[in-house]
């Protein structure tokens, strides 16, 4: 697999953290979850629990193993740097220069382990006024101006379904892992790698943010419209909606001739996108009546017959029964002992000759301490002592 042979000590708890490391060990890595003991990751405790099992903790933890390890105590601290010493990356989430209070600041780390890639996962970043501030992913959608764009024209901010902040910077979490790695494959070097939840939110800014940093103006939210494409959003249909995305102008000279409404080519008030945008209401209208005429099937099939990008809202049942998201195995089922099989999202990075998959299940608190005791050098007899200290 593509990270087969990396280890990776993951500090993280909760949400973007654990999503980082998800995604390495779903790609080969071997991924040691240090938990408290006793208490384990929060997540444990959240979302739908079935048989003594959240699946939201299953699904973001899969394929890793998970060490209890007391890291307030002076022999839990020398077990963690032991095993960062044996380690090719370190993950945490811990607010920024929490992990040097517990004694492994980078000169610590770096005596540890030279060419450790060390990840720090954080709300704003490790510098900065906001630095030490807790952050959630609400608030990073708050204060990255993700919430100011999103929703009605006439009604409030809103946030997003899915916590997208957490995610992202999971996710920029891992591509920052893993080009680390290769850049350490070529030079030989470590590297500090951070990513946050605001930094993230703002890279997804898009043309909202391109279209600011040029004018000054601010966005305004715009519902289901494009706020630079028209037309572009959910219509009506005689038994439903339908989303059109004709976003180039090429699609929506498809759209007019799909429609069976060639006039709106030449009317003058659509000839181009920008006139087309200054004019929205009147061109949603001229298309909206003619989708008015047959059903959201129809067009659907018609539309992307001619090569228009539509769809239709889809809820979670549609979309897992969906043939497309079937065949693309979107849904990944992992039998779980004592707690029955669990069904999970799949992976979303498809290789050809290395692909993911699941390995393991989402480990109990502190399942393979003593394996991973033993892989780091320690005898019978000393994870004995820890075990009785309560160290483990």
């Amino acid at each position: 697999m593509p990270l087969s042979g990396v280890r990776v000590v993951d500090l993280t708890r909760v949400l973007a953290g654990p999503f980082c490391t998800m995604i390495l060990a779903d790609m080969g890595a071997e991924v040691i979850k240090v938990e408290t003991p006793g208490v384990g990751d929060p997540l444990r405790q959240q979302g739908v629990i079935r048989d003594g099992l959240s699946w939201y903790f299953a699904g973001f933890n899969r394929n890793k193993r998970s060490l209890s390890l007391n890291l307030r105590s002076d022999a839990g601290k020398a077990v963690l740097a032991r095993l960062i010493a044996r380690s090719d990356v370190l993950v945490e989430n811990f607010r920024p220069g929490v992990l040097a209070q517990m004694g492994f600041d980078e000169g610590r780390l770096k005596a540890l382990k030279p060419d450790l890639v060390y990840a720090n996962i954080s709300g704003f970043g490790t510098t900065g006024p906001y630095r030490e501030r807790p952050s959630f992913d609400f608030i990073a959608q708050a204060m990255s101006g993700f919430m100011a764009v999103t929703g009605a024209a006439d009604g409030p901010p809103l946030r997003a379904g899915p916590p997208i902040a957490d995610l992202v910077a999971g996710l920029y979490g891992a591509i920052g892992i893993c080009a680390a790695l290769v850049r350490h494959g070529r030079s030989g070097a470590g590297e500090r790698v951070g990513s946050s939840l605001n930094n993230g939110l703002i890279s997804l800014m898009a043309f909202l943010a391109a279209n600011h940093l040029a004018t000054g103006d601010e966005p305004t939210r715009t519902g289901n419209d494009h706020a630079i494409v028209a037309p572009y959003g959910m219509f009506r249909t005689s038994d439903g909606e339908v989303a059109l995305a004709p976003s180039q102008e090429q699609s929506y000279q498809r759209l007019v001739e799909a429609i069976g409404a060639p006039e709106l080519r030449d009317d003058p008030r659509f000839r181009t996108n920008d006139l087309r945008v200054a004019n929205r209401a009147a061109i949603n209208a001229a298309v909206e009546a003619r989708l008015c005429r047959d059903t959201t099937e129809h067009w659907i099939d018609r539309l992307n017959a001619a090569g228009v990008p539509c769809g239709r809202v889809m809820g979670l049942g549609e979309v897992f029964d969906d043939p497309q998201v079937i065949d693309q195995q979107m849904v990944v089922t992992q039998p779980h002992p004592g707690h029955g099989d669990v069904r999970m999202l799949g992976f979303p990075i498809k290789f050809a000759e290395a692909p993911c998959r699941l390995r393991r299940p989402a480990p109990e608190i502190g399942g393979d301490t003593d394996e991973v005791l033993r892989e780091t050098g320690y005898s019978p007899d000393e994870i004995a002592a820890l075990r009785a200290g309560g160290v483990v």
